[in-house]
């Protein structure tokens, strides 16, 4: 695939656009904002751009983003495996699961030593079943939980069964702790977090989302909104 660089760019034919994801902005945000820039740029009304895989507004990191006849591509590419950075912070829950509501539980948290954090992560590796968040873009009866959510009502939301390759604690000093996940794709890092907290008889949520990597595609090769912003404004 053609990944975008600047260089031989042609939006219809298609291009791969590895992006670096703002923060507080949605995947859609993202998709909107390229097309506009592009069909200003070519004169067009209409070009096919979409997302392979949608980051929560206040995830950062890795989007793919496809245009043209790549779009035919975007299944494939959210089969990819994913590798995240998650802050959590214990003692406290929010309905969400992250920062995006406020906290509204409150848990011990003296109890958990790293010891302990490593024993119990053992049993998040492997195939897994996983309850996604209601505050989550997943279907129920064919509109999003969140817009349900947001409504106040709490309808059920089915198990769904993921895979964790593996979780590496990168900082811990309680009751903030830092871990990288890889992962397969349908992967809800919020849930979790929730379910950590839980099997550590405790309570914990996501503070931080960072998305070093999704497929062949990282974080070290992902442009900034700007520097697409100028790539397209100069073709």
């Amino acid at each position: 695939m053609q990944i975008f660089d600047g260089n031989n760019v042609d939006f219809f034919e298609g291009q791969l656009i590895v992006v670096n994801k703002p923060l507080g902005w949605t995947s859609f945000d993202v998709v909107n904002k390229i097309r506009h820039l592009s069909c200003k740029q070519y004169k067009v009304d209409k070009l096919r751009v979409g997302h392979a895989g949608t980051l929560d507004p206040m995830a950062t990191g890795v989007l793919l983003i496809c245009t043209g006849k790549y779009t035919k591509s975007i299944d494939l590419l959210q089969d990819g495996n994913k590798e995240y950075i998650a802050g959590l912070k214990f003692g406290v829950t929010t309905p969400s699961y992250d920062s995006e509501t406020e906290e509204d539980e409150s848990f011990a948290w003296e109890h958990i030593t790293r010891t302990l954090f490593e024993e119990k992560l053992l049993q998040f590796t492997g195939d897994i079943e996983q309850i996604p968040p209601l505050f989550s873009a997943v279907k129920l009866d064919g509109k999003r939980a969140y817009k349900i959510a947001r409504k106040g009502r709490n309808p059920e939301v089915k198990t769904r069964n993921v895979r964790i390759d593996s979780i590496a604690i990168e900082h811990f000093e309680m009751p903030f702790v830092t871990i990288r996940v890889k992962c397969s794709k349908g992967t809800y890092i919020r849930a979790l977090v929730r379910d950590i907290g839980e099997a550590l008889g405790s309570g914990a949520y996501l503070t931080r989302l960072i998305r070093t990597r999704s497929g062949n595609y990282s974080l070290e090769n992902a442009l900034d909104i700007d520097e697409i912003e100028n790539i397209i404004r100069n073709l």
